[in-house]
């Protein structure tokens, strides 16, 4: 018996840092979040700007993930106040 997927690979990288090597797939409109390693040391990255968009059921295209080099580098201030900064928007 063969099982056939809907296999799609939206985009593989982004505009943001930490992030760059983000990938967003969807496997039968399942989503599939590929993650950097910078997820592991860096306290905001990519995931935090993908991952409520992705539980919110928001689709994600390449042209989602484009607009995001708009304030899309990480300042890495001393006292983080992600999301109340322009880091993704």
């Amino acid at each position: 018996m063969f099982v056939i997927y809907k296999q799609v690979v939206i985009p593989y990288g982004s505009p943001v840092l930490p992030g760059a090597m983000f990938l967003y797939a969807l496997l039968d409109d399942v989503p599939i979040l590929g993650l950097p390693a910078c997820v592991y040391y860096a306290p905001t990255t990519i995931y935090d700007l993908m991952l409520p968009r992705v539980l919110a059921g928001e689709p994600i295209t390449e042209d989602t993930i484009a607009a995001m080099g708009h304030g899309g580098m990480c300042l890495d201030c001393k006292v983080c106040h992600f999301p109340n900064c322009s880091f993704g928007f």
